[in-house]
């Protein structure tokens, strides 16, 4: 990917579902140019349009942080078989005690337990987990765009916040778990399919995708590595943080432009951030100059992503996506 690749997958992360022209026309590039160039790296692999839900306002799922040991030697073996469950929206392979991360999103409060004791236990090599729960997420990697665009570029692509403050729960009807269906699948898909595939008309299916993503019960995502885009160091903080400035800290971390996702969990380490940066002196800069200076931080552990196999339910090959896992 050059310089102009770059800035043009950051576009489509700040609107997925924007147009060839719209992009081009906040990125000073040619329609034809960005269509041709946008194209080619999904065809390849390199960014994939899709959606994920917001778990806890749609009850579709309780989102928990897994942290796993394993024996020796299985850390690959491990990864692989919980990259296969539908279940397990993201793993990856980390620096530290725990070999391999993990994002679970049970399907209801009562079924964590059996997932957890008797489920993800009985993987073979997995020695021990540590689960803890999100209890509030502060951004999502879906509302995250590489720090490539101009705050003129982001402006002109990026859609208009709610009306209105959202509910904690809103749920979907059985027509709008369809189309969010539609959506997960291929996040640009046209309106004419979404109206062909559910039976309704144009404007009504327009209107329905519309609704969906207004209410943010669904979330459009362009995946893509950041290492692709320059951001070849990722790590995983957990900050424990005093009570009374959880909802700052975290609010001011998820509006950093490195930072791909922050959420408030259980456990005496709270809050999960995921930082994306170009070089390990970035990280340390992030850490002393942005973690440090945030007064309600007492602690912090740092570990390094070195593999992805799975991210948002998109299974990995090294860095592009190969299958969906749904």
């Amino acid at each position: 990917m050059d310089a102009l690749d770059r800035r043009l997958v950051a576009a489509l992360q700040v609107n997925p579902r924007a147009s060839w022209g719209e992009i081009g026309r906040a990125v000073g590039e040619h329609e034809r140019t960005v269509a041709r160039r946008l194209q080619r790296l999904m065809a390849d692999g390199v960014v994939r349009v899709t959606a994920i839900y917001d778990d806890l306002r749609t009850g579709v799922g309780r989102p928990a942080h897994l942290h796993v040991q394993v024996r020796p030697g299985t850390a690959a073996r491990v990864a692989r078989a919980l990259s296969e469950r539908s279940d397990i929206r993201s793993v990856y392979a980390l620096t530290g005690v725990t070999d391999v991360g993990c994002e679970l999103v049970s399907p209801a409060r009562e079924e964590l337990h059996d997932l957890l004791s008797a489920q993800i236990s009985a993987i073979d090599g997995v020695v021990q987990t540590q689960t803890r729960v999100v209890l509030h997420t502060f951004r999502t990697v879906a509302e995250w765009h590489a720090p490539l665009l101009t705050d003129e570029a982001v402006a002109a692509l990026r859609p208009p916040p709610p009306s209105a403050p959202l509910p904690d729960v809103d749920g979907l009807s059985p027509l709008e778990e369809e189309i969010a269906k539609l959506l997960a699948a291929d996040g640009r898909i046209p309106i004419a399919a979404v109206a062909e595939r559910t039976g309704l008309s144009l404007p009504t299916a327009r209107r329905r995708v519309h609704s969906l993503l207004e209410r943010r019960l669904l979330l459009l995502r362009a995946e893509a590595e950041p290492a692709l885009l320059g951001l070849a160091v990722e790590a995983q903080l957990w900050l424990k943080v005093r009570p009374n400035g959880l909802d700052r800290v975290g609010q001011t971390l998820a509006a950093h432009p490195n930072v791909r996702y922050c959420a408030a969990t259980t456990g005496t380490h709270c809050l999960i951030v995921q930082v994306a940066v170009a070089h390990e002196a970035a990280l340390y800069r992030f850490l002393s100059g942005v973690v440090g200076l945030l007064d309600e931080v007492t602690d912090i552990d740092v570990t390094l992503i070195t593999k992805a196999y799975k991210r948002g339910h998109l299974l990995k090959s090294g860095l592009l996506t190969v299958e969906t896992r749904t």
